[in-house]
């Protein structure tokens, strides 16, 4: 993050770290090489950029002259699949709860390839990604793998354990959230039990539907929880206006949140000032040693 960085230089660097395909983060590049500050203290992340910017070019010639270059996934910082039988609703989930505008259709088997979406919520920026049916010839193992976090679509309860079944061997790691979707379907009564019968499999659940949007709040807040991270944001000295989270493991220190905004960028600190959490009065400085905790905010000091 630049000294004095323009809006608009924050807007393009927000939209190249959520970006969900290396075509975008092309655009995003380009947006931030023209609204860079030109002062030369920015000359260094200038060079770094365009280097950046360069090789990404490169790189998405030689995947699509070689014809891979359909969909390019990049694992996000925070990943979740969306994963289920035809029919269950998860690119309705896709386009509800992220940007994409995913194709989506009474037929079976709609999806193809794996459709991706940004979830922006609470100030985190979440890769979504719906995969082809579990059944589909085109089902991606390989990405389930990479998941932190997977979504299992289901119309019926018997549904889960199937689902279950199929991912069992592939990633062991990731955390589960059973969400029982279309539940419009049902009345009140049907609801119920629905969610009785699952409190007590002790699944970590959620009913939803895209249509009357019941749940879907619930689902986005359940997604942030399952990710053990915290977010600290940054401020410029003298504003009142907060920058993008940073995302970390917890117990991280203030070093590692500047690194994080641009590598090298500590060397340059002499101290900061933090407020929230982990401080015992506003605006208490300290040094790049202190451990943040979520929700704080940081103003860096340079030389």
């Amino acid at each position: 993050m630049p000294i004095n960085a323009h809006p608009e230089y924050l807007q393009a660097e927000q939209e190249f770290q959520s970006a969900p395909s290396d075509d975008e983060r092309v655009i995003a590049l380009e947006k931030m090489l023209r609204f860079m500050p030109s002062h030369k203290g920015a000359e260094n992340l200038r060079k770094n950029l365009r280097t950046r910017y360069k090789k990404l070019k490169l790189d998405l010639a030689k995947s699509k002259k070689l014809g891979k270059g359909k969909k390019g996934i990049k694992k996000g910082e925070m990943q979740v699949i969306l994963l289920g039988l035809t029919n269950s609703g998860k690119s309705s989930i896709l386009k509800t709860i992220t940007n994409a505008n995913p194709k989506i259709a009474s037929y079976g088997f709609t999806t193809t390839e794996p459709e991706l979406g940004t979830l922006l919520f609470s100030g985190a920026t979440i890769q979504i990604i719906d995969l082809p049916p579990i059944a589909s010839d085109q089902f991606n193992k390989g990405i389930v793998n990479s998941a932190d976090t997977i979504l299992l679509v289901v119309e019926k309860i018997d549904e889960i354990k199937y689902v279950q079944e199929v991912i069992k061997n592939i990633n062991k790691k990731a955390k589960q959230i059973i969400v029982f979707n279309k539940i419009d379907q049902f009345d009140d009564d049907k609801k119920r039990k629905i969610s009785e019968t699952l409190k007590s499999k002790k699944y970590n659940f959620v009913i939803t539907s895209t249509i009357t949007k019941e749940g879907i709040t619930e689902l986005k807040e359940k997604i942030l929880k399952s990710f053990n991270v915290i977010m600290v944001y940054t401020r410029q000295p003298g504003t009142k206006q907060d920058n993008v989270p940073v995302v970390l493991p917890p117990e991280s220190t203030l070093y590692e949140v500047a690194e994080k905004i641009l590598h090298g960028y500590s060397k340059k600190v002499k101290y900061a000032k933090i407020t929230g959490p982990s401080s015992k009065f506003p605006n208490q400085k300290v040094g790049l040693k202190h451990i943040a905790k979520d929700k704080d905010i940081v103003e860096f000091f340079t030389e």
